[in-house]
C-alpha cells in the first residue's frame, strides 16, 4: 500500500489521474449546469430551487478544486480547459429554457453520474493503494448521493 503520493508507481499515477480528471470534468460541467439553472429557474418553486441550485454549484466549485488539487498532489496534470472538460464529461450541458422539473431531473441525473464516476475512482484508488484518493472519492460520492436524493425528492 502506498503511504504517500510519492510512493505511487508511474502506472498508478496515470490510471488514478485519468479517473480523477473524469470526476473533475463531470463536476465542472455540473457546477455550470447548476449555476445556469440557478440563474434561469422560474415558477412557484423559484425561491427554494434558486437557493438549492446555488448550494449545489457552490459545493461543486470546492469539490472540483479538491479533486484537481489531488491530481497535482500525485504528480499529474489536471485538465484545465473547458473544451476538454466538456469533451470528457458524461454530464451534458443544460437548456436554460428547461422547466423547473426538467432542471431538477437533469441535475439529479448529473449527481448520479458523478456518484458512479466517483465510485469507480475509489475502486481504482483502492486497487493501487491510494487511500487518500479513495477517501476523497468516498467523501465526494456521499455529497453527490445526498444532492441526488434531495433533487429526486422534489419530483415525487
Amino acid at each position: 500500500m502506498a503511504q504517500t503520493a510519492s510512493d505511487l508507481s508511474t502506472d498508478a499515477v496515470a490510471v488514478i489521474a485519468d479517473a480523477l480528471n473524469q470526476a473533475v470534468a463531470e463536476t465542472v460541467v455540473t457546477t455550470m449546469l447548476a449555476q445556469n439553472y440557478h440563474w434561469n429557474v422560474t415558477g412557484m418553486s423559484f425561491g427554494p430551487l434558486h437557493a438549492l441550485f446555488q448550494e449545489i454549484y457552490e459545493d461543486h466549485f470546492v469539490g472540483q478544486d479538491d479533486l484537481a488539487e489531488r491530481i497535482r498532489a500525485i504528480g499529474a496534470v489536471a485538465e484545465g480547459k473547458l473544451a476538454g472538460q466538456l469533451e470528457r464529461s458524461k454530464v451534458e450541458e443544460g437548456d436554460e429554457g428547461a422547466s423547473d422539473k426538467e432542471m431538477i431531473r437533469h441535475l439529479a441525473e448529473a449527481q448520479e453520474t458523478i456518484g458512479a464516476t466517483l465510485a469507480g475512482l475509489g475502486a481504482v484508488a483502492a486497487e493501487h493503494g491510494d487511500a487518500r484518493t479513495e477517501d476523497l472519492a468516498i467523501e465526494r460520492g456521499r455529497i453527490h448521493d445526498k444532492f441526488a436524493w434531495i433533487l429526486r425528492s422534489h419530483l415525487r
